[in-house]
């Protein structure tokens, strides 16, 4: 069944839910991603995004994704004026991507504590978006729910040891899946579940010894 919001659009600073709304939800999910405040910001616009994200105002919608606004945040309005002011150093390219989503972003993101991050994502209606990549890894995330992301060696047992962390803590699993570089080389886990992930939750699957890292990313 579709809800309300599926039909007339999401709450949000206009003039259009894919060019603003889901541009703002992808700058808000990629932040989120990298998971420190951004310092620098070099975002690749491909087709839609690329021809009309001046006049659609998808620059200020990707910004203040960025910063952390919400698509119904005033301040979207006037955030490259608010990212001069705070430091953020941003730059815009436009790109062609072949097949991709016309209305497709690529944001390579460095944080204030040196963390560094490459997501790619389409704002695919309504203000829905996709993000389809993290740095090298093909994945599929919405938003829609939390997710845990693991990245960890490729090896026998490692999706078990995270599933039982999860269950210990009574968490349900909604969705999974696994992307690897080569067979037996670094792989990421993204499990997106009914619960938020607390800190508690993560450091248990840090502990486990099995993976290299662990994050959270909570809806948006």
């Amino acid at each position: 069944m579709r809800g309300v919001f599926d039909i007339v659009g999401p709450i949000m600073i206009g003039p259009s839910s894919s060019h603003t709304a889901g541009a703002a939800r992808l700058g808000l999910m990629a932040g989120k991603i990298l998971g420190e405040k951004v310092v620098k910001a070099e975002i690749l616009l491909h087709g839609s995004f690329a021809q009309t994200y001046r006049g659609h105002g998808t620059d200020k919608a990707l910004i203040g994704g960025i910063m952390g606004f919400s698509p119904e945040d005033d301040r979207i309005r006037n955030a490259l004026e608010i990212a001069d002011k705070e430091g953020l150093e941003y730059s815009f390219e436009t790109v062609d991507l072949a097949e991709a989503h016309p209305n497709t972003a690529v944001l390579k993101l460095v944080g204030d504590k040196g963390r560094k991050v490459v997501v790619g994502g389409a704002s695919i209606g309504g203000g829905n978006i996709e993000v389809s990549r993290i740095d090298s890894f093909e994945v599929s995330l919405t938003g829609e729910y939390p997710a845990l992301v693991v990245v960890h060696r490729d090896r026998p047992g490692v999706i078990n040891v995270i599933a039982s962390v999860l269950a210990r803590y009574g968490i349900n699993i909604a969705f999974m899946r696994v992307s690897r570089r080569t067979r037996g080389q670094q792989a990421m886990m993204i499990i997106e579940t009914d619960d938020e992930l607390t800190e508690e939750i993560i450091s248990a699957c840090r502990d486990t010894g099995a993976i290299e890292n662990a994050f959270a990313i909570p809806a948006i």
